[in-house]
């Protein structure tokens, strides 16, 4: 089982996959076609309200982990994260996301539950 996190805005590579844009909004200044993502779960992402919380620094990246993975525990985000851990099971997968530090994001978290 292979799972990378990689930023949207690097060029796609062999070994990434099957690539999964993480995000909520689609990133900005990157084409469909550049961008070559196969899955865009929408529902997997942080929700609005959390996204905009965690930006404007009101918390610590620990809190906000926390209350992604609750948010994961929705029925509908809990079957995203089982569709993308079977996906796992067949080959590699990359989770694209805009983020400027991927290792603090939540791309990070679904990483470590995925794995």
């Amino acid at each position: 089982m292979s799972i990378r996190i990689r930023r949207v805005y690097e060029p796609p590579e062999p070994e990434d996959g099957v690539r999964v844009l993480v995000d909520r909004l689609w990133p900005r200044g990157v084409s469909k076609d550049a961008a070559r993502v196969d899955e865009w779960p929408k529902a997997l992402t942080p929700s609005t309200e959390l996204r905009r919380w965690y930006h404007a620094g009101e918390g610590s990246y620990e809190e906000f982990a926390g209350r992604y993975e609750a948010e994961l525990a929705a029925p509908e985000a809990a079957e995203l994260l089982d569709h993308v851990r079977e996906l796992t099971r067949k080959g590699p997968v990359t989770l694209l996301t805009a983020a400027k530090t991927p290792e603090e994001s939540h791309a990070a978290v679904l990483k470590r539950l995925l794995g």
